[in-house]
């Protein structure tokens, strides 16, 4: 996950005295686990990335303009299912939420982009149990 797309192998990373990985945004809990499972071998902490989903639209552009990133369908449709739910953020924050929880057991840490939403972040933390 971290060195997909920055040139540099994470054997690379560690050798230049990288001191942890921080992932891109996680939205498939089950293909960061995987990667946990090889991240082992270099011996360093690993921070998942976590974004709060505003949108379907959002969730959209990302999987079409950023490199890495994928939202399953499903989680589309969850953003779809309650718009003004999904407006008020929280639908958003439930998944991301659920993503922590997932996660949590298998890193060292989470690095949360609110991209603006800093204000839901005591809501997520309260309901990913952190």
């Amino acid at each position: 996950m971290p060195s997909e797309h920055t040139g540099c192998t994470d054997d690379e990373k560690v050798a230049a005295g990288a001191e942890y990985f921080q992932t891109q945004a996680v939205f498939e809990p089950e293909k960061f686990i995987k990667f946990m499972e090889k991240a082992k071998q270099f011996g360093k902490p690993v921070q998942v990335g976590i974004i709060i989903p505003k949108s379907a639209g959002m969730a959209k552009f990302m999987n079409n303009n950023v490199a890495g990133i994928h939202v399953p369908d499903e989680m589309l449709e969850e953003l779809k299912a309650d718009k003004e739910k999904t407006k008020a953020g929280i639908t958003g924050v439930e998944i991301a939420a659920r993503i922590i929880k997932e996660c949590k057991p298998y890193c060292q840490g989470v690095h949360i982009m609110a991209l603006g939403w800093e204000s839901k972040i005591p809501d997520l933390l309260k309901l990913a149990e952190i």
